[in-house]
């Protein structure tokens, strides 16, 4: 076994490779290792990196073992950490490796960055003043080091000034250290007033903090109630005690609204970790984390695999959003994971909703988490009136999809110079195209999914596997020309129809696959929340967290679409993003209206929504899965078998359900063709694990999946516990 301080001849490596264990390798004569050092070692003709890892060396002739090649200078990776990783690898049932590549994703961080030439001020007097190298001097009295350039910019002079003083030995050659990404927060910057309820909860998670063990609190307030400011209060405590910090949050295209707000209380934004970071940003912040220079990070899921050295608080924002759930290589839910994370390294966990899941609801009615509830907006600004349009009795014109009732509000709210949001959770311009002629519908040629119309691109979409073609003039089966007709809305569809009602209109689409990317959106938002738009049309992106003080109407084109689809989460994921989208509304303390329009006025999930009362909902939906054994009364996995032929995935997902073992709190539904049984030309048969809360879940499916057939071919197996998609 490897312990913490000594020298050892042999050591377990931990590859980012789908490696069920650790390798070893020889440690050469003078090298030092200990658990936690990141080294490059040889695997098969390549060189990689991996991670000195905990357990028993493998008695392996010496003469075979091949040798670390470097240890890097790097901070270890600490033993929480490594625990974690642990951790989620038996949970998900994923190779270890792969939870440490997710780990391991900046391998230029490994070494120490460079430091940098600067210049600093010395007694030495040049040997004539002018009015640029007054500027000069001035700008760098005090003693500290500058870059030349940096300098040169400050004085407001060219660099040619600063190298004349330099060739005088006014100034003299001085290293300088990397510079930190971003400038430590202070935590008593700008202190807020708070709320007579903010204010309790704030007490409630700064006493949390300080006390410095484990513990979960969900933070359940209203949209704009102002959670943001009173987790912030736990965020300053755990700096006060000399803590690092993670907040996670659902979308990219929220952090920029975040980092302004996190700079206006702290002085300083925190670093940013998502997929839109340049690479070398990502180094950087790799590296300070691990060093402990970075003290807060705002960040994707991926977040919580940052090497943190003191990390003291996690909180989740939206932790609800099914964003969190990773379906890719390793299955996991960050938001599951922070509270393991905090569970691990002794610390606690703050969650954040205005809906919160049903899961976080159960644990803090059950005593497992603690509650902080803020039932009032800030400011006693009022929450929006809502109403449902039931589109059987006010039905939209032929060939539209906004009813009467809705636009007559929106040309009110016009009139009054305020804003209105039109949702619908519809990307492109319709889901569906089809010929009038010969009713040929375009369908994605490796999906069992339609193609999406995309008019503002002239493109037809798969959203699944991202296929495209063009828009054809002529229906490729009967080759009639301008034939062709979009079936259904999409947000691009109900944006033609606004223009067509107000041509006068400043209109925004925001939707997260227009042109431009994560800038264009981010400046979109910047552009509604400063009332450069009256009327916004968007899909779920808009319900997640934005502030824009003069909207004051929401409109949801179609209330019904999240629940048709035969999902156990489908009132839940309604209730969430109907609450969330209409909460957008009057946050400024203006009057406001929330409109639904609904085919299914008397829906539970409607009902809740209008009358306001969402015990009433959860009441309702904790009962019903409560009685069915649904999460989080029961537990669920799922196990999807893919293959580049129908009979191969349908074969071995039987040999699976064959081979599973016999259990009296677990049992096997399937195998069934997925929802969406064909991806990216890949057909998807599915298997669903249900049972128990204490059942074993991991035990059986790794017994079924080692008893079942080998995987031959194309045939590829995820497994997926605790699903959040059944498609």
């Amino acid at each position: 076994m490897i312990e913490d301080s000594p020298f050892v001849a042999a050591a377990p490596v931990l590859v980012p490779m789908p490696a069920e264990r650790p390798y070893t390798y020889a440690v050469p004569a003078g090298m030092r290792v200990v658990p936690g050092s990141i080294v490059r070692v040889p695997l098969g003709p390549r060189q990689v990196a991996g991670i000195v890892w905990d357990g028993v060396v493998e008695k392996v002739d010496a003469k075979k073992l091949r040798p670390i090649e470097q240890v890097f200078d790097c901070p270890p990776i600490d033993r929480a950490m490594r625990r974690f990783v642990d951790w989620v690898a038996q949970y998900t049932l994923s190779p270890p490796g792969m939870v440490a590549r997710m780990l391991l994703r900046a391998p230029e961080a490994f070494d120490p960055e460079p430091w940098i030439e600067g210049l600093q001020r010395t007694f030495a007097k040049p040997d004539r003043m002018t009015e640029a190298r007054t500027r000069v001097l001035e700008t760098a009295e005090g003693g500290l080091a500058w870059t030349r350039s940096g300098l040169a910019h400050a004085a407001g002079v060219s660099s040619t000034v600063v190298d004349g003083l330099r060739a005088q030995g006014v100034f003299e050659t001085v290293m300088i250290p990397p510079r930190p990404v971003v400038a430590a927060p202070d935590p008593g910057y700008a202190v807020p007033t708070l709320m007579p309820d903010q204010s309790d909860a704030a007490e409630t998670l700064r006493t949390n903090v300080t006390t410095g063990t484990f513990g979960v609190t969900l933070l359940d307030g209203v949209t704009g109630s102002g959670k943001t400011e009173v987790y912030f209060e736990a965020v300053a405590a755990a700096l006060d005690r000399g803590k690092q910090v993670l907040i996670l949050l659902p979308e990219i295209a929220l952090t920029h609204a975040f980092l302004e707000r996190f700079q206006e209380r702290f002085g300083a934004k925190p670093a940013e970790w998502h997929s839109d970071l340049p690479p070398r940003m990502r180094e950087k912040v790799w590296r300070q984390v691990a060093e402990g220079g970075v003290r807060v990070v705002a960040g994707a899921r991926s977040a919580l695999f940052l090497p943190f050295r003191e990390l003291g608080l996690i909180v989740v924002d939206e932790e609800h959003d099914p964003a969190y759930k990773q379906e890719d290589r390793v299955f996991y839910n960050a938001r599951d994971m922070a509270v393991v994370r905090g569970h691990i390294g002794g610390f606690p966990v703050v969650l954040a909703s205005a809906t919160p899941s049903v899961e976080s609801r159960v644990n803090a009615s059950q005593g497992r988490y603690s509650r902080a509830v803020l039932s009032a907006r800030f400011a006693e600004a009022a929450l929006p009136d809502l109403k449902t349009v039931d589109m059987r009795r006010a039905p939209p014109a032929r060939g539209g999809f906004l009813s009467p009732v809705l636009l007559g509000h929106m040309r009110q709210t016009l009139e009054r110079k305020e804003q209105s949001l039109l949702f619908l959770n519809r990307r492109g311009y319709a889901p569906l195209t089809l010929c009038r002629v010969c009713g040929h519908r375009f369908g994605c040629p490796v999906c069992s999914a339609w193609l999406v119309e995309h008019r503002f691109r002239g493109q037809l979409v798969c959203h699944h596997c991202g296929h495209n073609e063009r828009r054809p003039e002529a229906c490729p089966e009967c080759g009639t020309l301008d034939h062709l007709v979009a079936c259904g809305p999409g947000v691009e569809r109900i944006a033609e129809e606004v223009v067509a009602h107000f041509p006068d209109a400043r209109t925004i689409v925001l939707s997260s696959d227009l042109m431009g990317g994560v800038r264009r959106l981010r400046l979109e938002l910047e552009a509604i929340a400063n009332g450069e738009a009256d009327i916004v049309i968007g899909t779920q992106l808009v319900a997640k967290g934005h502030n824009f003080p003069n909207m004051t109407l929401v409109g949801v084109v179609d209330a019904d679409l999240g629940l048709a689809n035969g999902d156990p989460r489908a009132a839940e994921r309604t209730f969430q993003l109907l609450s969330q989208v209409t909460g957008r509304a009057g946050r400024t303390g203006k009057k406001s209206l929330g409109l639904l329009q609904t085919f299914q006025p008397d829906h539970p999930v409607m009902r809740a929504i209008v009358s306001g009362d969402a015990e009433a909902f959860y009441e309702r939906e904790i009962a019903e899965r409560e009685r069915a054994g649904l999460p989080p009364f029961g537990r669920l996995a799922g196990v999807i078998v893919s293959a580049a032929t129908r009979a191969e995935a349908e074969g071995h997902a039987r040999g699976l359900r064959r081979a599973a073992p016999q259990a009296t709190d677990l049992f096997v539904l399937g195998p069934a063709e997925a929802p969406l049984s064909l991806i990216g030309g890949r057909h998807r048969f599915r298997l669903l694990i249900q049972g128990e809360r204490r059942a074993d879940m991991q035990e059986f499916i790794r017994t079924m999946l080692a008893e079942g057939p080998k995987i031959r071919g194309s045939v590829r197996v995820q497994v997926d516990i605790d699903p959040q998609s059944f498609l």
